[in-house]
Order: structure tokens, then sequence, then C-alpha cells
């Protein structure tokens, strides 16, 4: 073997932008989503923490122990922008404070993001305080996320659950079942629609559920997606909708 006494030049890191994805072992949709991200020097690393279905607020609890570890594994001793924790309900079952916080402590200075505080800064950004909110959730689990919409100071119009329990199958919601769940749940009065659960493939569709309802649309995905690029600076838009069009 012959060792190579050769001056090596090191470049930049390959992006000048990070983001830290913490994903549910059983997620099929968040990586996907984030691939829409365009190339203009951001890059998305991620890993997993342990899921195991049903989706109830016991089993969802039982991840905050493993947040901060999560975090703290992407890619170790190097900065991050952000790193969003892609689980709706239990950001809201575990408290978004506290998720935050752990990311926080996983990996220090990155921006802490969850679809809770992202679709918040979203409906506000859209100047949406009364809303249509609909999950794929049964109503144990929608009830906590509706008192946190409620408490976060939103008026809710609509409240309206699909009733599942596997998030492998919220994953495969065709987007023709999205549109017309959304179309049946949009209440009067309201200004926006949110549509929780990371797992539904609502993100790539906002636009096309915008025409069926006549509202803007924010989903899980979509909120953290618009929230991790204005932490990287990019204010550009990934995808099409109303909510990818503000800066």
């Amino acid at each position: 073997m012959t060792v190579l006494d050769l001056p090596l030049t090191l470049d930049d890191r390959p992006l000048p932008r990070r983001v830290g994805l913490v994903t549910l072992a059983t997620d099929h949709t968040t990586e996907v989503d984030f691939a829409a991200l365009p190339s203009r020097g951001i890059g998305v690393y991620a890993t997993r923490i342990p899921f195991a279905n049903p989706v109830t607020p016991d089993t969802l609890a039982a991840m905050a122990g493993d947040v901060m570890r999560a975090a703290a594994l992407i890619l170790p001793d190097e900065p991050l922008d952000a790193v969003v924790y892609s689980c709706t309900s239990a950001s809201v079952v575990i408290g978004d404070d506290r998720v935050r916080a752990a990311i926080r402590a996983g990996k220090p200075g990155a921006e802490p993001i969850t679809p809770i505080s992202a679709g918040f800064a979203a409906l506000r950004a859209l100047g949406a305080d009364r809303i249509t909110l609909l999950t794929p959730y049964t109503p144990p689990t929608t009830q906590p996320m509706a008192e946190c919409f409620e408490d976060g100071g939103f008026v809710l119009q609509g409240l309206s659950c699909l009733n599942m329990t596997d998030d492998r199958a919220m994953a495969r919601l065709s987007h023709g079942t999205i549109i017309e769940a959304a179309r049946a749940a949009v209440a009067p009065g309201s200004q926006a629609l949110f549509i929780a659960c990371t797992a539904v493939r609502a993100a790539g569709i906002a636009a096309r559920i915008e025409d069926a309802v006549g509202l803007p649309v924010v989903s899980a995905n979509l909120a953290t997606l618009w929230s991790a690029m204005r932490a990287c600076g990019d204010k550009g838009a990934a995808l099409p909708g109303q909510l990818m069009r503000l800066a």
C-alpha cells in the first residue's frame, strides 16, 4: 500500500445552507416533499425517530425523549440553519415549546421548526385567523390539536377528521380523496384551510386544493418547507400555492 504524500485542497461544504429533518420511522412523505426544495444552495439532511402505529396521544407522547438525540445525530459538530421535527400531532401532544427546546438542546444555533410553529406563522402571514382544520386522525387525536390552534389565537370555523390511525395509510390517501375531503371540510367564514399531518400528500397539490375550495391552503409539510427556506434566507417558491408566494 502506498500512502500518497500529496497536498490536499478542501473545498467549502458542498452547500452553504443546511436543513436537518427529523422524520418518523414510518414516514413515507416528508422527505419526498422536501425533495422539491430548489437547488439554490440549501441541502436537506434527514434522520429518523422511533415510532410505532397506531397514531394515538400515547404513542405520540412516547417520542418525547428521542427528539434531542435525533437532532444531534444530523451532521454532528457542524452547524445547521434549521431543524424540522416532522410530526404535527406529536408536536401538539408533547408540547410545541418542549419539542423546539429539545431541538435547540440537540442542535444549538439551528432554528427549531415544527408543523405547529410553522403552521401558525404561515397562517398569520396569510392574514388568516378564522380557519378550517382538517386532520386524518381520530377524534381523540384531533381534539388536542383543535385546542392548540384555539390557544394560539385562531378561531376554528370548521373542524373535520378522517378517523384514521395508521400514518402509513394516511400517506396513501389519493390526491382526489384529499381534495374532496378539503372541499367537504371547509366551513363558511374560513379564511384558510390547514391540513394537518406530515404523512398526508397535500403539499404538492396545495394549488389544486386552493382552486377547489377557494381559500389559501396550508399543509403541515408546506408550512415547514416554507419556514425552513425562510430560515435559510430563501424567499422564493418551492411549490405552487399562495403561501409560497409570500416572502
